[in-house]
């Protein structure tokens, strides 16, 4: 059976509003299911909209005074009663049409008190703003959201590691304990599938398992700071990023793929080698570059999520670095001119390094620490207050600060920590700054 990404249940009597938002959808290549196209004919009706319902990834109430019709309301009533207990994951959003009386949303709501729950797309005022704003929100909930990832994968093995402070006595009781630390490092394997580019040129993507991690720093960590509370939990459904951040001869092979919305430079870094991560490269740059790639491979590429972002980096770890308490040079490229909690001076190269060349982390990605920034998908918060715990996207149409995370071979180790997090405009660009990218499942054409 065709899959769909939203389930539109509404009012036959509020077509012409229903079908401009549907509509819109489809322009963001949503696909939608709408009961008067989609039901195939000489077939029973009921079945064929309980079975699209199961398959679809956002479920889309629509209310106004007309009330809820015996069509919608037999939707309803399949949806909260067969499908949602089973699948929990699919989403559901309400939209209150332009007019509709606060009574008749109380009536809808007390029949259904799971709609209570529901954050509204409410379209009675500011109607253009909101539209935009709700047409968005769903887009970006059916990109975040997780669909099957079935794509062939390959394990490998790898080595990460973990450093081991030691606290050795002083030579005299006056003088300060002298602390070393050791690399231990640990073997491990972990999945991942080859996006093939073309000339003989391949990116890796890493399969990161679900899971669950409290998002954000703890009230003792070294250096932490305040937009990095409170610290939340976060579960975050299973997706494949890149082993390395997009390098600079993978950039030229995509941006040499047909426009999708905007120009790219070819070669726009300032340090130049293939293997080197691209940088100068603004967030709205990483955008068309995720959408060349998703229409070259058929598969959906984007930016990570902000918590998929450090639920990557973290590999399970609940320490300031992956690697532990302090991080050191012979890891990461950062300033090591500076230090970090009972960690040692070290080399401070001045330059991007090539990707690759230290120790992944426990999830088998390599350079999450330092060597160049890197874009996430979502606007800038001043703290994690009422964010998303799905793993999503916190996203606004009205923010043009995005999430840097993972600190750069400039900054000091601090920036390295996993739960850094740093506010640039989309729009500018530095040789500090480069991106990785995500695959979330479902193909999507442009």
């Amino acid at each position: 059976m065709e899959k769909y990404d939203v389930f539109i249940c509404h009012n036959s009597q509020d077509k012409p509003e229903v079908l401009k938002i549907k509509s819109s959808l489809q322009k963001e290549n949503i696909k939608t299911f709408y009961d008067e196209e989609d039901l195939k004919p000489f077939e029973k009706w009921k079945q064929q909209i309980l079975d699209s319902i199961k398959e679809v990834r956002f479920f889309l109430v629509f209310i106004s005074n007309h009330g809820t019709g015996p069509t919608q309301h037999q939707e309803i009533d399949c949806f909260l009663k067969e499908v949602l207990p089973k699948k929990p994951e699919i989403k559901t959003g309400l939209v209150i049409l332009p007019n509709t009386n606060i009574g008749m949303i109380n009536t809808i709501t007390n029949s259904y008190p799971y709609f209570k729950e529901l954050h509204y797309g409410d379209l009675r005022k500011d109607y253009d703003q909101s539209f935009k704003k709700m047409i968005a929100d769903i887009s970006n909930t059916i990109i975040n959201s997780p669909v099957p990832l079935n794509y062939p994968v390959t394990p490998f093995k790898f080595k990460t590691v973990e450093i081991i402070i030691i606290s050795k006595p002083p030579v005299l009781p006056i003088l300060p304990k002298k602390t070393e630390i050791k690399f231990e490092y640990i073997e491990k394997t972990a999945d991942y599938f080859e996006e093939h580019l073309g000339n003989n040129l391949f990116m890796e993507m890493v399969s990161i398992p679900k899971g669950t991690f409290f998002m954000g720093s703890p009230q003792n960590e070294e250096s932490r700071r305040s937009n990095e509370s409170p610290q939340h939990k976060v579960t975050v459904p299973p997706f494949f990023m890149g082993k390395y951040p997009v390098t600079q001869e993978q950039w030229r092979v995509v941006a040499d793929l047909p426009k999708v919305k905007i120009d790219l430079e070819f070669d726009p870094s300032h340090f130049k080698d293939d293997n080197l991560p691209v940088e100068c490269v603004s967030w709205n740059h990483a955008q068309e570059f995720c959408a060349r790639l998703s229409r070259m491979a058929n598969k959906t590429y984007r930016l990570p999520s902000e918590a998929e972002w450090e639920y990557a980096c973290r590999g399970g770890t609940t320490t300031p670095f992956y690697c532990g308490e302090t991080i050191s040079t012979d890891l990461a490229n950062y300033d090591g001119d500076y230090t970090y909690g009972q960690g040692q001076k070290g080399e401070y190269r001045k330059k991007t390094t090539v990707v690759g060349i230290f120790s992944a982390n426990p999830f088998g990605l390599y350079d999450m620490c330092g060597n160049v920034w890197e874009w996430c998908e979502d606007e800038w918060h001043e703290n994690y207050i009422n964010a998303p715990t799905d793993g999503s996207a916190w996203t606004s149409l009205s923010v043009s600060n995005k999430l840097l995370r993972g600190g750069s071979w400039t900054y000091n180790p601090e920036h390295c920590r996993s739960a850094y997090r740093y506010s640039y405009n989309l729009d500018d660009l530095d040789d500090l700054i480069g991106f990785r990218v995500v695959c979330s499942g479902a193909a999507r054409t442009h």
